[in-house]
């Protein structure tokens, strides 16, 4: 035990101090320390990676341009509002040529559509689901984002994406918010931009999508998480906006939540346990590995056609 928590501050003051450990790069260290010493705090990951990323994305709110957000915003409604019920059709009628349980499919197709492990949160306790349908949904979700993650941007520059491009296209293919966020960071400030207000956009759509769980399931206490940290982030747009005599104090709360991003994907790797591993069965990871195919590929189509 001792052992383990030397090791994990040691890795939590280099994601924090180096430079040059990027969020890719903090991802693959927590997982390396998931899979050989494990995390001497894991029961107290979960609240912690939470309050980090919501504090980030509202702390790289004051970085942004109000204008541009809108605009990004806009531009990406349509395709958002699209992808999420094509992703929700497919996903579905994927988990029952697989055989994949009812509720697990509809797990597994609400993060892949919508934001990933803050979705199937949302949806598991609106479904009735059990411990091992929520670690398996889980389980899909935190491989598929830490292959995007790394994946992603070299992609993106194999095929020359512009900004713009590149931040629509992680914001809409990657599931969890962190990774899109991690990715896009990487790739440049423009695409951050991008992909931050389109995701947390798409990630509004936990509410109307759980109201609707709730009322076709039959289901007694069900509980509708919002997002409300979203209305936060705005808020930080709307206040660098109108006050921009602060700019120098936003650069530096923007540079502090890129860093708090970083690591937060380091304590997401370290997340990943083994056991979160050996729980996901080889039917559902392919409806998940399937899906996240279908998306990632016909919404890059889209994103080269339009944009």
């Amino acid at each position: 035990m001792e052992t383990a928590k030397k090791v994990l501050f040691i890795g939590l003051f280099l994601v924090t101090f180096l430079p040059f450990i990027d969020p890719p790069v903090a991802l693959f260290l927590g997982i390396i320390v998931a899979q050989t010493i494990g995390h001497p705090f894991i029961k107290w990951n979960k609240p912690v990676t939470s309050f980090l990323l919501k504090a980030s994305i509202i702390g790289l709110g004051f970085g942004m341009n109000l204008e541009y957000a809108i605009q990004a915003g806009k531009d990406g409604i349509l395709f958002t509002v699209f992808s999420i019920f094509l992703t929700l059709i497919v996903g579905i009628y994927l988990g029952r040529l697989l055989k994949v349980d009812r509720v697990s499919s509809t797990l597994i197709s609400g993060g892949t559509a919508i934001c990933g492990g803050s979705a199937i949160a949302a949806f598991g306790p609106i479904l009735g689901a059990g411990e091992k349908q929520m670690s398996v949904s889980l389980g899909i979700v935190f491989i598929l984002n830490s292959v995007a993650l790394f994946v992603f941007p070299h992609i993106g520059k194999w095929l020359s994406l512009n900004q713009e491009e590149f931040g629509m296209w992680a914001a809409i293919a990657i599931h969890d918010t962190s990774s899109v966020v991690g990715a896009a960071s990487k790739y440049g400030d423009q695409a951050l931009m991008t992909a931050t207000t389109v995701k947390l956009t798409r990630a509004l759509w936990i509410i109307p999508l759980s109201l609707l769980m709730a009322i076709t399931t039959a289901k007694d206490d069900k509980k509708i998480k919002i997002p409300f940290f979203i209305f936060l982030f705005v808020g930080a747009l709307i206040f660098a906006y109108y006050f921009p005599q602060f700019e120098k104090v936003y650069g530096i709360i923007s540079s502090v939540a890129k860093k708090g991003l970083t690591v937060t994907l380091f304590l997401i790797g370290t997340g990943i346990s083994r056991k979160t591993l050996k729980s996901v069965g080889v039917n559902p990871f392919l409806q998940g590995t399937i899906l996240w195919i279908v998306v990632s590929i016909s919404t890059l189509f889209i994103v080269r056609l339009l944009y």
